[in-house]
């Protein structure tokens, strides 16, 4: 018998990631040129403390080009409420997990530190391997 594939098995460990204190129009560009939908967002300690998406900053471009004021922190942004998942997770609770949520990414943690994310699309690769 085989046991399911597991996060570790498909998630990324080379991750962008933001400082709180990193300004807001730098992390907008850095989403759009690497082409992601989002990144965690760190404290000085390394400890995750919250996401930022494409869609925190539409917000801020949005506000600027209505208010021509265009700037501020990451941590001004980003959503704090984060949901993780453990890196030993088995790869179909993950993909329910994406079925029910709106979420495009999920930090993965390992003895409480970030060790990598898992995406929609990392899921769906791994359940076609599965076949």
């Amino acid at each position: 018998m085989s046991s399911l594939p597991v996060v570790d098995d498909y998630m990324t460990r080379t991750l962008i990631q933001f400082d709180m204190d990193e300004n807001i129009h730098n992390a907008a560009k850095a989403l759009l040129e690497q082409r992601i939908s989002g990144a965690p967002v760190v404290n000085e300690a390394g400890d995750l403390v919250g996401m930022l998406s494409k869609k925190d900053c539409l917000q801020v471009v949005y506000n600027a080009s209505y208010h021509k004021d265009w700037g501020g922190r990451v941590e001004e942004y980003m959503s704090r409420e984060v949901q993780t998942i453990d890196s030993g997770t088995d790869i179909i609770a993950v993909a329910d997990l994406f079925v029910e949520s709106n979420y495009r990414r999920f930090p993965v943690m390992e003895n409480g530190r970030m060790v990598g994310q898992i995406s929609r699309q990392d899921i769906l690769r791994a359940l076609y391997e599965m076949e």
